[in-house]
């Protein structure tokens, strides 16, 4: 019987081949909408393990790193990312409850270490990041996904909170975070159109959060 689908192309959590398997939640929208916040307050309340899909850019010595007119590396490229790598990822995690991921510092945009994610038996995985919904076909079709969703705010509000989020982690020095931040609140409309093109459903995070932790939970099959 084939998934039935939810808004947006999304998956029905509670139905489909992969209802007694973990499965992935898909955050994606705007820097600074609030996906990583929600995906903590998600994972605070109910256990759920937290991909950050930004730990899988590529580093700074990377010849396929696109670069900004900036001068800085092009994190809003497509190309900037290993979605293969992060769809493995997932994949490891939600069939076996347990996968090493990459550490990655925007900073200096290199990889600073690894870290063990894990899932228990009754967990989503939530992947959150700016690409999050290129990876939904890919997801549905290896019955791993159990939603997508697209956070979106009020574009100003959302270019204040980033530029205080980046400069705070001194990201980049302050006259680069301006003007990205500036071609970042531009190109809003468009990141939000292709996030729901390609299948999530697009959100204000506190109904995200109330949704989806109304979710059922997973119910992997006992073992012999």
């Amino acid at each position: 019987m084939a998934p039935t689908p939810g808004p947006a192309g999304s998956e029905s959590a509670a139905a489909g081949p992969a209802a007694g398997r973990r499965r992935v939640i898909l955050l994606t929208g705007p820097s600074g909408a609030g996906k990583s916040r929600l995906a903590e307050r998600l994972s605070a309340a109910h256990g759920w393990p937290v991909v950050r899909l930004d730990d899988f850019y590529r580093e700074h010595h990377d010849p396929h790193l696109p670069r900004s007119p900036l001068g800085i590396p092009d994190w809003d490229h497509i190309d900037s990312w290993h979605a293969d790598a992060a769809v493995e990822a997932l994949r490891q995690l939600v069939d076996e409850g347990r996968v090493e991921v990459p550490v990655y510092d925007i900073g200096t945009s290199a990889v600073t270490g690894r870290h063990v994610v894990t899932a228990g038996p009754h967990d989503y995985v939530l992947a959150e990041g700016l690409f999050a919904a290129r990876l939904v076909d890919q997801l549905r079709e290896q019955g791993l996904l159990a939603e997508a969703l697209c956070v979106r705010q009020n574009r100003f509000l959302t270019a204040l909170r980033r530029f205080a989020r980046d400069l705070a982690e001194r990201r980049k020095p302050p006259h680069i975070l301006v003007r990205r931040g500036l071609a970042l609140l531009r190109d809003e409309p468009r990141v939000i159109a292709e996030a729901q093109a390609h299948g999530a459903r697009c959100i204000h995070p506190r109904q995200a959060e109330s949704e989806l932790s109304g979710l059922p939970a997973t119910a992997l099959p006992a073992g012999p």
